[in-house]
């Protein structure tokens, strides 16, 4: 029988940590697929921010895909001036207030967005007024550059540590449920385990599946 984290004690438990983008589709399904896990398998994430408009600062790139990262600048200001104030606990349930909206929803990334979000995540709405300061941004790179130390300058979001090994990906779509995800879990766990293991890819043949 599958011990959930609920059934295991606290030394039973695996950690994840994951960092996000709220503006990366990707990172999304990835996060949804770990909401699974904990239910399946026990397991606890552990919530951290990267940024898009990091990673890709300096680089040619299309205007569209442009015009997406300097909208992302937003939501990540928000997400690490919450945590800064009340703690990396509130991370988790704002991500998934926005990532709702920005996703499943395909709301537009505006304040009144966010806002709703912080509302839901039953944060004060003045941390919106994040999204458009640099005062959070010193505290944002330090955590996107965490994730890139632990990962490699190659890859983007997400980016996921289990047991000391740092990944991009799980890439998925959609979101897998139930003992699916647990399976998926015990596979990432598994060559998390197997020295020198570093990757297995294949181009993918689909955009991201909300549901």
């Amino acid at each position: 029988m599958t011990q959930t984290t609920a059934e295991a004690g606290e030394t039973d438990i695996a950690y994840a940590d994951m960092w996000f983008d709220p503006a990366c589709p990707w990172a999304w399904i990835t996060s949804r697929w770990l909401l699974e896990v904990e239910k399946v398998r026990p397991v606890r994430v552990r919530w951290h921010v990267m940024s898009l408009g990091v990673l890709n600062e300096g680089r040619d790139l299309p205007q569209d895909y442009r015009e997406l990262l300097d909208a992302s600048w937003a939501a990540v200001r928000v997400c690490v001036a919450a945590e800064q104030r009340l703690g990396s606990e509130v991370l988790g349930p704002l991500y998934t207030a926005l990532g709702t909206r920005f996703h499943n929803g395909a709301e537009p990334r505006t304040e009144e967005t966010i806002r709703a979000a912080l509302a839901e995540a039953g944060l004060p709405g003045d941390l919106a007024e994040a999204g458009g300061s640099t005062e959070y941004d010193e505290a944002l790179r330090a955590s996107h550059a965490e994730a890139m130390k632990l990962v490699g300058e190659d890859v983007g979001t997400p980016v996921i540590q289990i047991e000391g090994v740092a990944f991009f990906g799980p890439v998925i779509t959609p979101v897998p449920r139930g003992e699916e995800a647990g399976r998926l879990w015990d596979g990432v766990r598994l060559v998390a385990g197997t020295d020198g293991f570093f990757e297995l890819k294949r181009t993918r043949t689909r955009g991201p599946v909300f549901d």
